[in-house]
């Protein structure tokens, strides 16, 4: 059971003690208090853990300072969309750019920072082509332990710096150990905090739980988790709510291919039909990744290019951000060169998901006209 008290309540308060006081004699009842500070109003939830369900609504609705109680229905306490009057936000704000179910963000950018010269040239494309996010891996943890893993802290000043230059807004970067997201903070804030980090929870730290529950205890970045890839998706909305559940509600979910043979030729499963189970399930924005998920550059017979395809699938499906490669010279990229897409690509590619994005609200609106009064 999900209290959500009236905005702007003070833990100060008389109400709010005496609230606190009632819930301290519920017998088998613990509670966890989420307070979402804004710059205008401050949310408060407190999450009622055990045996609620001899607890009704009313009961709890007239207790001091309760604006709304929604009664859990989904395992997903904190991001799941729950069935009883659950009207809470499905988006966020960051970094002057909003994330939501009803949005569409593209990060084009390149999957390892491999020099200044590229992340320059992949930041000036995207402002050239009025794009305000990207991707640029610092930190990239391999198979194969002699490949290259990333410049790591090395490259983050002048890789915020850039960003600053070219009005680059939110940066989606993969952490892999508490020190990196140390490392970012101390980076953006030796730069003039020029831009804003998304971190990235990769697929083989999906069910790193001490890695998600320190990510999730920092409220100061939003985080990107992508789904593992031999793992059931109730298995990885769950490593979600690890996140959530330390503190952190700014989550989006990411799409990114099951690893399974029967995905071949593409190097993972695409799994972009579940962007609509996902939102059904969760209050969570989607991302999709359709780089990790064909893998090659291979192009079909109507001339477009898998990868091409695979996003339209997914954006058709309503996905709400697109995580895709690209760099200037693939050849030369040191990490997942087959994949990435050409800077000459970006604005056919750009055009391509607004066509596809368009047809996602047309679909839309037709359901929302069939729909029963």
């Amino acid at each position: 059971m999900i209290l959500i008290l009236e905005p702007n309540t003070s833990p100060e308060s008389p109400d709010y003690r005496t609230l606190a006081g009632q819930l301290d004699r519920l017998p088998g009842i613990q509670y966890r208090v989420h307070r979402e500070v804004g710059a205008e109003v401050t949310l408060t939830e407190i999450y009622l853990i055990g045996n609620t369900a001899a607890l009704t609504v009313e009961q709890m609705q007239v207790l001091p300072s309760v604006q709304k109680v929604v009664r859990v229905s989904e395992a997903y306490r904190v991001l799941g969309r729950h069935q009883q009057g659950d009207d809470r936000p499905a988006s966020f704000d960051y970094n002057g750019v909003r994330f939501g179910q009803d949005t569409l963000n593209v990060f084009a950018g390149l999957c390892a920072v491999d020099s200044p010269e590229s992340a320059g040239m992949m930041m000036q494309a995207l402002q050239r082509h009025g794009q305000v996010c990207t991707r640029m891996g610092a930190y990239k943890p391999r198979t194969n332990p002699y490949a290259f893993q990333g410049f790591g802290a090395k490259c983050l000043p002048y890789v915020f710096e850039l960003a600053g230059k070219y009005g680059i807004r939110v940066i989606a970067m993969e952490v892999t150990h508490e020190s990196h997201v140390d490392e970012i903070r101390a980076a953006l804030k030796s730069t003039g905090n020029p831009t804003g980090i998304m971190l990235q929870i990769g697929t083989r730290n999906t069910q790193n739980f001490e890695l998600l529950k320190l990510v999730g205890k920092q409220q100061e970045f939003p985080v990107l988790i992508k789904r593992g890839f031999g793992i059931t998706l109730d298995e990885s909305l769950n490593a979600a709510e690890y996140l959530a559940s330390e503190g952190n509600r700014k989550v989006v979910f990411g799409l990114r291919g099951m690893k399974t043979n029967m995905g071949d030729p593409h190097r993972n499963f695409v799994d972009f039909s579940h962007v609509p189970v996902v939102k059904r399930l969760t209050r969570m924005p989607v991302c999709i990744d359709p780089s990790h998920s064909v893998g090659t550059r291979a192009i079909a017979p109507d001339g477009i290019l898998d990868i091409f395809h695979v996003v339209a699938q997914g954006v058709v499906a309503g996905a709400n951000m697109v995580l895709v490669d690209f760099h200037p010279d693939p050849a030369k990229a040191l990490v997942d060169g087959p994949q990435a897409l050409l800077l000459s690509e970006l604005p056919h590619f750009l055009e391509d998901v607004a066509v596809a994005r368009e047809a996602y609200v047309k679909r839309a609106a037709l359901a929302a006209s069939h729909r029963p009064h």
